[in-house]
């Protein structure tokens, strides 16, 4: 472990530093969770490092089961401070947000996957939405969706999320490298990443439904965060994992029984995941739940159809990632 690691001392220093100064421009924490990826890493923080934001920024980059790189310090400058760690806690992306939210000392907390990065005048626009908007606590914007040459444009047509929407429609422009939050509402509001998930797959969409029922979230219709998907991204082909998590999702939220399309849009992932990883009879139950709830979910086909073998499973991965779509 290098000697940054958190500790419980330093966690408490954290708590105290993060304390709001009056009149002053919220200091801002990036937190960077990352694992064997160090030129997409280093491309991000320079990103983040180099937005116009007039306040103090700090990226702390949290290395998951892989060996920290020192010299990423050296990109640190006058009012810009890279520090290095390594998670504490689960392994996985909730437990390595968790341990570089623990150890940030901004008032505002913003995360960034290692292979996205921040366009120019993201931060500003979100601090400035976020500290004018009121009784808001969290801030989200568009997307610049970057697969294999193809680069499309994503953003939401509404200025809020509620809890309901949320339930409806995963809303995939509200990725986690757009996420913007008061480090208030992290520690002794609606709480930090769930490090129970499976996987930590999905801990996003969690997060944000725990979120939108604290209040509801602030969402920018510019694409200000280019994001990459590509086959080495963290869960590419983990469809066991993936069906567990959404299956463990489920669970936790009956709310989705409220809605039906939402239901069946989360089952219908599940099927095409069991479909995906071989298990035809497991995807074919899945299949009949997604259609109970609606019979148009197209996901629910798209796993039939891949389960009796008319279309691989990466072809139609392929043809979402082109149009900046996920399954």
């Amino acid at each position: 472990m290098v000697a940054a690691v958190v500790t419980v001392a330093s966690e408490r220093s954290a708590r105290m530093t993060a304390v709001p100064r009056a009149g002053a421009v919220p200091r801002v924490s990036a937190v960077v969770p990352t694992r064997d990826r160090p030129e997409l890493l280093r491309a991000a923080v320079r990103a983040i490092l180099d937005q116009d934001y007039p306040g103090e920024l700090e990226v702390v980059v949290v290395y998951d089961r892989s060996e920290p790189d020192p010299t990423l310090t050296e990109l640190s400058r006058p009012g810009r401070s890279v520090r290095i760690t390594e998670n504490g806690r689960t392994p996985g992306l909730a437990g390595a947000r968790n341990t570089g939210t623990l150890a940030a000392t901004g008032e505002l907390i913003a995360f960034c996957d290692d292979d996205d990065e921040w366009l120019p005048g993201k931060l500003s626009a979100q601090v400035e939405a976020l500290t004018t908007t009121p009784g808001a606590e969290f801030v989200s914007c568009g997307i610049r969706v970057s697969y294999d040459g193809h680069t499309v444009d994503r953003s939401l047509s509404r200025d809020r999320i509620t809890l309901a929407d949320l339930l409806r429609d995963r809303m995939t422009e509200l990725h986690p490298s757009t996420f913007l939050i008061r480090a208030t509402a992290l520690r002794d509001g609606f709480g930090l990443v769930d490090e129970e998930i499976p996987g930590s797959y999905a801990e996003d969409y969690e997060f944000l439904l725990r979120a939108a029922r604290s209040a509801p979230l602030v969402s920018l219709r510019t694409p200000l965060v280019l994001v990459r998907w590509h086959k080495r991204s963290y869960f590419a082909q983990r469809w066991d994992t993936i069906s567990e998590a959404l299956q463990w999702l489920l669970e936790r939220y009956p709310e989705f029984g409220t809605q039906p399309a939402g239901e069946a849009r989360v089952a219908g992932q599940i099927a095409f995941a069991r479909a995906a990883s071989g298990d035809r009879q497991g995807a074919l139950s899945w299949a009949r739940r997604t259609l109970r709830c609606n019979p148009r979910e197209p996901r629910a086909y798209l796993a039939l159809a891949v389960a009796g073998r008319v279309v691989r499973a990466d072809a139609v991965l392929r043809t979402l990632h082109k149009r900046g779509r996920g399954i």
